[in-house]
């Protein structure tokens, strides 16, 4: 629930801008209109910014869709930065400035730089393995949707679009809240396919701010029921201790939380914990004293194909990690497709 709620001219001449400080001004938080279209007063402490919400336009540059490999053809975005306060988050050093939520007014445009997109991605478009999901979408990497839904309506009105477009199109998001009552009834036409963040119960320690792992579940279960698409995204996975076990209870409760639903096309990603020297860096200032192993002594060093270095689990831990999970996947979720381990 955001304290602060910075809107630009350009987002108030929109009317998805001046629902957002109505829902906004409606649950108390103080609406600022700026005078200008650029952001000012932003605040210096992680604290301040971590409860600021600036409603802007999305420019040019910014509504262009880019590739997202290996989760999907393409990536746009709903908003930028996420009210949860992970200690592992990996948009620290992502995102440039304090770790405010800008959430995009011009909907309409964002949506319409899709269309011509369709067929044209190297993830599901082109790929006979997962050629059956159609051209893929990901909504907002660089946020929570679903965090902040209750403000800003973006989710529902792109499901919407997605539910009524003809086409061999899927949009996809992924989420650590529990908040899905309001979507359950919209018109998704079976192409959203909404992805539940999860993690072993040790980890949630280390996720402030986002709903336990039990209430995800809950929430994973009322969507499979409501006919959407469904996915896990076992993220970031830890080196935690008893992990085997730890990440085998997960799973299994996965599982139970799927009991006789229709089929949910059920997808899982597996994602390892990695980092840089510059989110090391700036997690380790926003959550000092945090028990998160970040030790760049105890990880294997690894250049990315962007020239950047970041930090990953030694080959010999990463290949126990894999093995373990893939057979937990197979024991409690055997109708389920892995689509990448990193």
């Amino acid at each position: 629930m955001p304290k602060r709620l910075l809107i630009t001219p350009a987002a108030l001449s929109w009317p998805q801008g001046e629902a957002m400080a109505e829902r906004a001004a409606a649950l108390g938080t103080e609406i600022v209109r700026l005078k200008a279209d650029r952001l000012t007063g932003l605040p210096d402490t992680y604290r301040d910014a971590k409860t600021t919400m600036a409603v802007v336009t999305a420019s040019p540059s910014r509504r262009r869709p880019q590739p997202i490999p290996p989760s999907a053809d393409w990536r746009f975005d709903l908003a930028e930065g996420c009210p949860a306060h992970c200690a592992y988050c990996y948009l620290a050093g992502s995102l440039k400035g304090p770790p405010i939520i800008r959430a995009y007014a011009n909907l309409p445009e964002i949506l319409a730089e899709l269309p011509p997109l369709l067929g044209q991605g190297q993830v599901t478009s082109r790929n006979a393995a997962r050629m059956a999901e159609g051209t893929t979408f990901e909504a907002s990497c660089y946020t929570d949707p679903l965090g902040i839904e209750h403000i800003t309506g973006s989710l529902a009105e792109t499901i919407r679009f997605f539910g009524a477009w003809e086409a061999e199109a899927q949009l996809r998001f992924t989420t650590k809240y529990d908040a899905i009552d309001p979507l359950l009834a919209l018109p998704h036409g079976h192409r959203t396919r909404i992805r539940f963040s999860v993690n072993a119960r040790a980890a949630e320690r280390f996720e402030g701010g986002a709903p336990r792992v039990a209430k995800r579940l809950a929430a994973m279960r009322k969507a499979a029921l409501a006919g959407y698409r469904i996915g896990l995204t076992v993220a970031p996975i830890l080196a935690l201790p008893d992990w085997a076990e730890a990440y085998d209870t997960l799973l299994a409760d996965c599982g139970a939380a799927l009991s006789g639903t229709p089929d949910p096309d059920l997808t899982v990603e597996l994602i390892t914990h990695r980092f840089t020297e510059g989110s090391r860096e700036i997690l380790q200032g926003w959550y000092p004293g945090s028990a998160l192993e970040m030790d760049p002594a105890q990880r294997t060093r690894k250049t990315t194909k962007f020239g950047s270095i970041k930090y990953v689990f030694p080959r010999e831990r990463m290949a126990e990690l894999r093995a373990s999970l893939e057979a937990s996947v197979a024991r409690h979720l055997p109708q389920a497709r892995i689509l990448y381990w990193t």
